[in-house]
């Protein structure tokens, strides 16, 4: 049974709830924060999301100090109390908090979780922890330095052993603020001047043309230009995607699994003059932000609920020049995003994200046109949702050939595998096939 957010807002209470569905009931971090934080306004709401994400990053190091102080772990309705442990251990040890309020203000936020009889445990626990001063104590086991679960740091180093270690640190570090210049609007150099005019620092970026990176963080609504559709919030590497699709003018092009619009909205601004661009997603709720993004850049792409599954839903039969799929994954790419990804995907998922995106990987080779281009993409770094998917694509269809992106797009090697922290970048992978106009065999 779901536990169901406290009666009485309280901070640290309600961040507690956070962590706890996240780790207990599998709910993404965006959803939570969005149902705590109608009950809270301006600082409190960053403190909420800065401390539940905090714990995502830090849970197998906190975990550990948690084994070493609480003789049974904590069970059903209880669990919660637990995670608001953790809580108090982290605003101790990473965080500002003075550590007054993180001991006495964590405690009295067990009674609005209807725990007052675990006051004490939480009082006890926080205060053998400052006793025993565990925070500066050394941790001698490289899977819980390295903040992840198990599986994925195995994975890692099995499939980049000579760079695991520089991987897992980039996962960890913060993620820049990239900005993406809707050239339809604005030329990147106007834009600049207003960043330059508001004392707004910046860098940029080699490979995006239209792309701005922010050195400190900022209200991103108040920056020049956000009403007016002047840029939007893109990472680096997902700022590829519509430059390596290359639309023509009058092309008929899919934006598959389309939610939240990034790479729908970027189509626009490299190639106005398509015919049709038909971006579609399975999950209505996130096409509302598709719509609103579209609705700001003033881009007029054909919305449409359906599932890439089953295109005889949504599609009108006329077969497409260009197709961006953007295939679901395990998000591994965009950890240091959201470090709630880390703990949402268990091991067992990559097999069945591979045969998803197989079958998807097939039914839109159907829709495309002989000549037509299909770029598929994920925001993943593991090999068995990009270079072995599309190696076992092209085994399978004859009239599928490479296109390469850069120099190590190889037949061996097919695709663009960015890691995180390249150029800045998230993770992410790319690979275009051409649609042959005379099949082999």
């Amino acid at each position: 049974m779901a536990t169901p957010l406290p009666k009485q807002k309280n901070l640290r209470s309600d961040t507690a709830w956070v962590i706890h569905q996240i780790l207990e009931e599998g709910r993404s971090s965006r959803d939570c924060l969005n149902k705590v934080q109608r009950r809270h306004e301006g600082k409190d709401n960053a403190w909420i999301q800065e401390m539940s994400l905090g714990v995502m990053r830090q849970l197998p190091t906190l975990q550990y100090w948690l084994r070493k102080l609480l003789d049974t772990p904590l069970k059903g309705k209880k669990k919660v109390v637990e995670h608001l442990i953790l809580l108090g251990m982290y605003q101790l040890a990473f965080s500002r908090v003075s550590s007054h309020a993180a001991v006495s203000e964590t405690v009295n936020a067990a009674s609005y979780l209807g725990a007052m009889s675990l006051k004490g445990l939480v009082n006890a626990v926080l205060r053998n922890f400052q006793r025993q001063d565990l925070a500066n104590q050394p941790i001698n086991d490289p899977i819980v330095n390295s903040g992840l679960p198990k599986w994925l740091y195995k994975r890692l180093n099995q499939h980049y052993p000579s760079i695991a270690n520089d991987i897992i640190a980039s996962t960890n570090s913060p993620a820049p603020i990239w900005l993406r210049v809707n050239t339809q609007k604005v030329s990147r150099e106007s834009f600049c001047l207003s960043l330059n005019e508001h004392q707004i620092s910046y860098t940029l970026p080699k490979e995006q043309k239209a792309g701005v990176i922010l050195t400190d963080r900022t209200d991103i609504t108040s920056l020049p230009g956000f009403s007016q559709g002047w840029f939007s919030v893109q990472d680096g590497a997902a700022q590829l995607a519509a430059v390596y699709l290359q639309p023509e003018p009058n092309d008929r092009v899919l934006d598959c699994c389309a939610a939240p619009g990034g790479k729908t909205g970027h189509l626009f601004e490299v190639q106005p003059d398509m015919k049709l661009c038909l971006a579609i997603d399975s999950d209505n709720t996130r096409l509302l932000r598709v719509k609103e993004n579209m609705q700001r850049l003033q881009h007029n792409p054909i919305i449409k609920q359906g599932d890439a599954l089953q295109p005889e839903e949504w599609w009108d039969g006329e077969l497409f020049d260009r197709i961006l799929l953007d295939a679901p994954c395990s998000a591994t790419g965009v950890i240091r995003r959201h470090p709630d990804i880390r703990w949402l995907r268990k091991a067992s998922d990559i097999a069945a994200l591979g045969a998803l995106q197989a079958n998807i990987l097939d039914v839109m080779w159907l829709l495309l046109k002989p000549g037509g281009t299909l770029l598929y993409a994920t925001c993943s770094m593991l090999p068995e949702e990009n270079v072995n998917q599309i190696t076992a694509f092209l085994t399978r269809h004859s009239d599928a050939l490479r296109l390469p992106l850069n120099d190590g797009d190889t037949d061996s090697h097919p695709g663009r595998q960015i890691l995180p922290g390249e150029q800045q970048m998230d993770g992410f992978y790319y690979a275009r096939l051409i649609k042959s106009e005379n099949k082999q065999r």
